[in-house]
Order: structure tokens, then C-alpha cells, then sequence
């Protein structure tokens, strides 16, 4: 199957992207990417290859190794543009986050939220992670001039998340974390038409999923619509996402 996976030019969150392309390709599906004007790499926030603070925060070992595999992928050496895709010519949706600025380019795009709405009135499986819930958050249903998502179960980051890793780095990086002056949990769940919809899911700050390991991690599924908090969910959501495009 193909799957579409838009992103920004840069500071995307390695592991959201790298981890659910890796488990997808391994599946035996195609991966296209897409940016905003297209034809060019994108880049991942290089603080999570690096390290937020002391070399510390960042993505694991196994992740970066994966995206250092996609770096050399021809279809995200030269994505296709966002004006480009037509969205019923794919059979999922994927929207990874990220927090750093360069998300705003794609969290905020009209352009995207147009196509985003259009491949959700196919009712084939869309799964979004961490800020990429935002997106949907932000798209409207011309029948209900609502949020796509105004009447299903979902998840986001967590406000207790974003709060926390803000307080710990704001000393070394500023605003780093905070992409918006509002918390990604309130702007998602104010576009819910009923707030106890939103799952935040078990506390937990340190803990990440792996291949081999879900426990820590939660994701959430309403019909063809799969959700997750962070990068500690990514192989959980990737699995997830891959059984229900079968």
C-alpha cells in the first residue's frame, strides 16, 4: 500500500518518522514523502540527534540508526510537494510531530489541512502522533465546520508532558519546547465536542516503548483513526497503524 507522511523542512521528531517508515517499509508498503514545496531532503531536529541538554533528551540509539537509513531513501531525498499530492491516490495517512519552530511550517499549513481533509473523507486509516494531532485538530469538516476529529476518541501530547520537559530545559533552551503559547492537550481537546473524549493515558516520563516492549507505551484507536502521545509510543503506534492498513 502507499502512505502518505507530509512534514516541515526541518525539526521534525526523528523518531515519529523514522520508526513507523522503518516498520511500514518492513511490511512491505510504500512510503511517500511530501513537504511544502517538495524536491529537497527535510530535516529532523537536530537536537534529538545530538542531545537537548548535555547530550541528553534526544532520540535513542536505534531510532537515529533508522533515520539514518531514510536519509538515503529516494523518496524522501525528493518528496513531492504539498500542492502536489492528491490525497485518494493513497491508502493511509501518517502525520508525525515534533516541537521544535521549523513544525509551525507544516502544523499550521492551509494548503496541508485542505489535502488532510480531504484523504479523512475517504475513511481510510489516518494516523497522527504527539503535534501531529494538531493538524487534525486544526482541520475542518466543510459538511460541520467542525475539527475532523470533533467526535472521536484521541490523544496528543500530554500537557504534564510539555509542561515538564519545558520547566527542565527552559534554563539552556528557551522556549524549545513550547511551540505554541497554548498547551497542545487544550488546543486538541478544545477542538472535541465532547472533552472526555481525550485520553491522556498512564503518567509516565522516562519509560519509551521499543520493538520489543510495549508496556510503556498507549495509543489510541477510534475506527480508522489511530492516535499517540510522544516519541515513547512510536513502535506501539507504528504497529498499530500497519495492522490496521491490513
Amino acid at each position: 500500500m502507499r502512505i502518505l507522511l507530509p512534514l516541515p523542512d526541518r525539526d521534525f521528531d526523528v523518531t515519529e518518522v523514522a520508526v513507523p517508515w522503518r516498520m511500514l517499509r518492513g511490511a512491505g508498503h510504500d512510503v511517500v514523502f511530501a513537504t511544502e514545496h517538495g524536491g529537497s531532503s527535510p530535516q529532523a531536529d537536530p537536537l534529538l540527534l545530538g542531545g537537548v541538554v548535555f547530550g541528553q533528551l534526544g532520540a535513542e540509539p536505534e531510532p537515529k540508526e533508522f533515520y539514518r537509513e531514510l536519509t538515503g531513501e529516494a523518496s524522501f531525498r525528493a518528496p513531492l510537494a504539498w500542492d502536489a499530492v492528491e490525497p485518494e491516490e493513497y491508502d493511509g495517512l501518517l502525520l508525525p510531530g515534533g516541537h521544535a519552530p521549523g513544525m509551525r511550517q507544516y502544523l499550521g499549513s492551509r494548503v496541508l489541512q485542505t489535502k488532510v481533509a480531504r484523504f479523512w473523507a475517504t475513511g481510510r486509516p489516518v494516523g497522527a502522533i504527539c503535534h501531529g494531532v494538531l493538524v487534525l485538530a486544526r482541520t475542518i469538516d466543510q459538511e460541520t465546520g467542525r475539527s475532523v476529529i470533533a467526535g472521536r476518541r484521541t490523544t496528543c501530547l500530554p500537557k504534564y508532558m510539555e509542561r515538564s520537559a519545558y520547566y527542565l530545559t527552559a534554563w539552556r533552551r528557551g522556549r524549545y519546547y513550547r511551540t505554541y503559547p497554548a498547551y497542545v492537550q487544550d488546543e486538541v481537546v478544545a477542538a472535541l465536542d465532547d472533552p472526555d473524549r481525550f485520553e491522556r493515558g498512564p503518567v509516565e516520563m522516562r519509560r519509551r516503548g521499543t520493538a520489543s516492549d510495549d508496556t510503556p507505551a498507549f495509543v489510541v484507536q477510534d475506527g480508522n483513526y489511530l492516535s499517540a502521545r510522544w516519541p515513547g509510543d512510536a513502535y506501539l503506534f507504528a504497529r498499530r497503524f500497519t495492522a490496521m492498513l491490513a
